[in-house]
């Protein structure tokens, strides 16, 4: 008999390959200076004002899409989780349809309709309004965050809400509670799971997104993501790109925790 434990050897073998050795580089780089020294300058690269300004950025354009991704995702969830079985699972597909689509593709599309001379323009001065730079300014790239990501928030949730039992909401309307109170005091608490997840698939991505940034800022807005790209690839600096690197490694990480027990104190207060 083969034990079982021997069929998780090529997920093992995947995980070093394809997560340890290159978390590994990316920590000899980071602490290794160009004539091979240890070093720590890599790391505190992250404190030079430039790298904090991008930082800042990113932060701030990660936390508008993500809050934008909630609030267009929890009324949504809502509807699909209310919804009839067969209309449910047809709203699903609609929003899961764009995710089969390449992501450069998608990105792309939006260059087509925020262009000075694209869709949206065209339609604005059919209507006598004067054309509006949308391309390459913040606003199109959590536009481009929102569209890509939405998708990402909508499902945890609505895998959270289709659970909660209808008897619960139905016992709060039966003891005299508002639609308001039955939203506040029972269905968001008990959907506080979901949301967190949601929170972290969105907010991760979108602050260290890259691609989106360049396509849709035109290289005229540089977040984090843009300048450890081009860390690595334009300047061939695997030293600087790697310790900037660790930097946001660390502090997605301590994202992650944070929102990991502000989801227990969320589970723990209903029981």
């Amino acid at each position: 008999m083969i034990s079982r434990k021997r069929y998780a050897t090529p997920f093992i073998v995947w995980i070093i390959a394809g997560t340890l050795i290159p978390l590994l580089s990316i920590a000899y780089y980071g602490f290794t200076a160009r004539d091979g020294g240890f070093t720590f300058a890599n790391i505190t690269a992250m404190f030079q004002h430039d790298h904090m300004q991008a930082l800042g950025l990113s932060l701030l354009l990660a936390f508008i899409s993500t809050l934008v991704c909630l609030i267009l995702a929890f009324p949504m969830a809502m509807i699909l989780k209310d919804s009839k079985y067969g209309k449910q699972g047809f709203m699903i597909f609609v929003f899961i349809l764009p995710m089969w689509m390449n992501f450069l593709l998608r990105t792309m599309a939006w260059q087509v309709l925020l262009e000075r001379q694209g869709v949206i323009n065209t339609l604005i001065t059919m209507v006598g309004l004067p054309r509006q730079e949308l391309m390459n300014t913040p606003g199109a790239i959590v536009l481009g965050m929102v569209y890509d990501f939405l998708p990402f928030m909508i499902l945890p949730i609505y895998n959270t809400v289709s659970k909660i039992d209808n008897h619960l909401i139905e016992a709060a309307y039966d003891l005299g509670a508002s639609r308001k109170k039955v939203y506040t005091s029972v269905i968001l608490p008990l959907s506080v799971p979901g949301i967190v997840s949601g929170i972290t698939m969105v907010f991760i991505p979108a602050l260290t997104t890259f691609v989106i940034s360049n396509m849709l800022g035109g290289g005229k807005i540089n977040l984090i993501g843009n300048i450890i790209e081009q860390e690595f690839t334009v300047n061939s600096n695997w030293y600087l790109g790697s310790g900037l690197s660790l930097v946001m490694m660390l502090f997605i990480i301590v994202s992650m925790l944070f929102l990991r027990k502000f989801d227990k104190t969320g589970g723990e207060s209903l029981i």
